[in-house]
């Protein structure tokens, strides 16, 4: 359910998603453009909604609609208002100005913690009207006015945000990293309420990970947050913790580091709880049932194809699962029947050949295929 999906994030978070969703799904296209439309009127995001509403337009026109999309459009469908387009932009305006000339006289009186704020709230707006570079200049500005450990770890929060919606990798990483070296950081965050802050570093360090192919480091990342506190949906819901993290470990982890991180661990089976079917997956991977977790997998990958973060390395991460699959089958036996094999993995002889030469071939498991036996 695309309302239910949608409903678990906010702001640019809910916006792109549903943007990717409708980019790449042609049945869910045009229902994804009204849910963007209707959240993106609660901000002063005007560039969007003009941008979203002529990709509506230019949807509707587009012949071989699928017909519960076509069924769905005639009655309800927005159109662009420029009033609301004129009195939003101006009271963006005038927002602006009264956030500039209070930081002005913030300044005239020097009082730093006013400054702060100041810079605070510029960034705030900016990022409500959809400005990411002048969102990031502020929050980042507000750094030489942070005067306890405190101001420091929300200043790094902020930036790590917009840095995420950029999609600027190593700045995320940067500044996980000075606000898990921020002063009295430990102190920040032993008490139970802060444990939210830890949490949402953790979420965007596997984030970013993930985003730069360090799926071993993704994994352990997600694997140290807390359900109780994982309270971030302008970044990521619960779910995606669940699915990027297990995803990640299941392609990364040796059989010992999957059962003790993972279906061992209590944190993160709370996480497993809230994805059944991922669940599933890695229960029957470690119960050696390759056959029935790969066709699982196949199962869920439409899903998978539909999320913007773990979408470009589906493809990546199913191939080095299922070589993992096919090395652990083969680490107990001095010797396989290919026959059995292609049962358990629910493939041809022949393809399962290919795959097997290629593990050689690259050392990854010591065998040599006896052609004429299997």
């Amino acid at each position: 359910d695309l309302e239910v999906y949608a409903n678990s994030y906010t702001g640019l978070a809910k916006l792109y998603r549903l943007m990717y969703i409708a980019d790449h799904c042609p049945s869910l296209r045009i229902e994804a453009l009204k849910m963007a439309i209707t959240h993106v009127m609660t901000t002063y995001n005007v560039a969007l909604y003009q941008a979203l509403h002529k990709k509506l337009a230019h949807a509707l026109n587009t012949p071989g609609l699928p017909d519960v999309a076509a069924q769905s459009t005639s009655q309800d469908t927005p159109t662009l208002n420029q009033g609301w387009v004129d009195s939003r932009a101006k009271k963006a305006a005038l927002k602006l100005e009264k956030f500039d000339t209070d930081l002005k006289n913030y300044r005239s009186n020097s009082i730093k913690e006013s400054i702060r704020r100041g810079h605070d709230d510029l960034g705030d707006h900016y990022l409500d009207c959809g400005d990411l570079g002048n969102a990031l200049k502020c929050y980042s500005r507000a750094r030489d006015y942070c005067t306890s450990g405190k101001h420091v770890v929300n200043m790094c929060l902020n930036v790590i945000k917009v840095s995420v919606y950029l999609q600027n990798w190593t700045h995320v990483l940067t500044y996980v990293a000075k606000a898990e070296n921020a002063p009295d950081f430990p102190e920040v965050h032993s008490k139970d309420n802060n444990q939210a802050i830890v949490t949402k570093l953790k979420v965007a360090a596997g984030l970013a990970s993930l985003a730069m192919k360090k799926y071993k480091m993704s994994a352990k990342h997600f694997l140290q947050t807390s359900l109780d506190h994982c309270d971030c949906p302008e970044l990521l819901s619960p779910g995606n913790v669940a699915l990027y993290g297990g995803l990640c470990a299941l392609a990364t982890f040796d059989r010992h580091e999957l059962q003790k991180q993972v279906i061992f661990s209590s944190s993160f089976k709370l996480f497993l709880e809230l994805e059944p079917q991922l669940r599933d997956i890695i229960f029957k991977f470690y119960e050696s049932k390759y056959a029935s977790c790969l066709k699982l997998l196949d199962e869920i990958k439409d899903n998978l194809l539909l999320d913007m973060y773990i979408a470009p390395h589906v493809n990546s991460l199913y191939t080095q699962i299922r070589n993992r699959a096919l090395i652990q089958y083969f680490s107990p036996y001095l010797s396989a029947d290919m026959r059995k094999m292609a049962i358990a993995f629910n493939r041809t002889v022949a393809a399962l050949e290919d795959e097997i030469m290629q593990l050689i071939l690259e050392g990854q498991i010591q065998a040599r295929i006896d052609s004429h036996n299997k």
